[in-house]
């Protein structure tokens, strides 16, 4: 005996329940087709008029024909003007203004090649100009750092030169000690 729960447990013992088939309801016969009366007869209709011809038209064999619609071209396609092509001197410029950051000594290359380009761009018609005014303005600016320097150290050469520092070595790093002591 079997328990009907499938809470209950299992029994190795026990034969499986066969499934049981359900019922197949029978299918329609579709093979015999089914028989209509006859359609009555329609009288035949009469065909339409063609339409009255205009005063001078001609029409062939066939009949009316519509006339063809008139071409009219489209605008033309809008064509995008190609690219300006890039100056090579303000790429220059900018990449000699740049590099001044590190070298100090391409800074003032930078800033000519720069004034060279925005010429060139304008007379041209080129691309570039954003370049060659990065290379102007950090030139100069790099430039104008680098002069400041070189005057700093030689002002500073010519006050140790002027209080007699340089007469003796030993005297100059013995001054420097006592400036930063206090």
């Amino acid at each position: 005996m079997t328990d009907p729960s499938p809470y209950a447990p299992w029994d190795p013992n026990s034969q499986p329940a066969q499934p049981s088939q359900p019922a197949v309801p029978p299918q329609p016969d579709y093979s015999a087709q089914p028989s209509y009366p006859a359609q009555p007869s329609y009288a035949a209709q009469p065909a339409y008029p063609q339409p009255e011809p205009y005063p001078g038209a001609a029409y062939p064999a066939g009949g009316y024909v519509a006339p063809q619609a008139a071409y009219y071209p489209g605008y033309p396609a809008y064509a995008y003007p190609p690219p300006a092509k890039t100056n090579g001197l303000a790429i220059a410029a900018m990449v000699c203004a740049i590099a001044g950051l590190a070298t100090c000594i391409s800074a003032p290359v930078g800033a000519i090649l720069g004034h060279v380009a925005r010429r060139q761009i304008r007379e041209r018609g080129e691309a570039g100009g954003g370049m060659a005014l990065t290379g102007i303005i950090v030139g100069w600016i790099l430039t104008a750092g680098l002069l400041a320097y070189l005057a700093f150290i030689g002002f500073a050469i010519w006050m140790a030169e002027r209080d007699g520092a340089f007469d003796d070595p030993y005297a100059m790093v013995s001054q420097a000690l006592m400036t930063l002591a206090g």
